[in-house]
């Protein structure tokens, strides 16, 4: 059977217009989530990373010239209705979005691993990229923010390539790994998840993608905060960027793989699984 597997975790960077970034960068505190319950404390907008094109000009001359023409009606719809919520910023970046169907195509990819689900804007692109006889193993903690998106899945006509998982991500992929049919059966991953846990991840993404598949992960430059000394970097992000910059030194020298670092969105890490 074709599967693809897509795991949940919290999104970073922002579906937001530039203008529309403005506007949300005038708010003073930020909202807590507690990921148990989906609720938030206080009132505020989650504030995303920075987009690390900073020329807000050229950040919407390339949306309006090369990515929102191009975008499927279904993955607009979504992107709307996902800009309404506090913590849009979670929503993968449409540019972002449109590399990666690209790279689902080149790849013809038909089983894919997809980490990181919210209202299912990574999700519906990969189920409009693939084949019509394509599965997505879509594995999510809690599936309220997907179904936001569930309705507009349904009207594009690609609900029967999603296989939802309700629970964490690392033992639905260790139950995987259990099955020796499942390794190396995988054409392409997506992680943007907890970033604690992504060399975890990438482990079990080493053995569940074949050679010469295609693994992605997301938010890998954290804001360009890796690229800054710790103290000049705000006490809240502090912990997430230093996970991204232990990934990315690990990942780096990983010999399974080769790599392409692009600063798109929230910056974006490519490998290419060769061994």
């Amino acid at each position: 059977m074709c599967v693809s597997v897509c795991v949940y975790m919290r999104k970073r960077h922002s579906p937001f217009t530039p203008s529309q970034q403005r506007t949300s960068s005038k708010l003073t505190a930020l909202q807590i989530l507690n990921p148990e319950t989906m609720e938030y404390t206080g009132n505020k907008k989650i504030l995303p990373n920075p987009v690390l094109l900073q020329d807000e000009e050229l950040y919407k001359y390339l949306l309006d010239t090369s990515v929102y023409p191009r975008e499927p009606e279904p993955l607009k719809e979504l992107r709307q209705a996902t800009a309404k919520l506090p913590n849009a910023c979670f929503g993968t970046s449409p540019d972002a979005g449109q590399l990666m169907a690209m790279l689902l195509k080149l790849g013809n990819a038909k089983k894919t691993i997809e980490v990181g689900v919210f209202t299912g804007y990574s999700l519906l692109l990969t189920a409009l990229a693939i084949p019509h006889d394509g599965k997505i193993m879509a594995i999510d903690r809690d599936r309220t923010t997907y179904e936001i998106g569930l309705p507009i899945i349904q009207k594009a006509g690609v609900e029967h390539k999603i296989d939802y998982i309700e629970s964490p991500a690392l033992p639905v992929l260790d139950n995987l790994l259990g099955e020796p049919k499942n390794e190396a059966d995988f054409d392409f991953a997506f992680v943007d998840a907890d970033k604690g846990n992504y060399w975890n991840y990438h482990e079990r993404l080493m053995k569940l993608v074949k050679i010469g598949g295609i693994v992605v992960y997301d938010n890998t430059l954290w804001g360009g905060t890796v690229a800054k000394p710790e103290e000049v970097v705000p006490e809240n992000k502090r912990e997430l960027r230093r996970h991204a910059v232990e990934f990315n030194k690990l990942v780096s020298a990983d010999p399974r793989v080769e790599i392409s670092h692009a600063s798109i969105g929230d910056g974006i890490i490519i490998c290419r699984r060769i061994c």
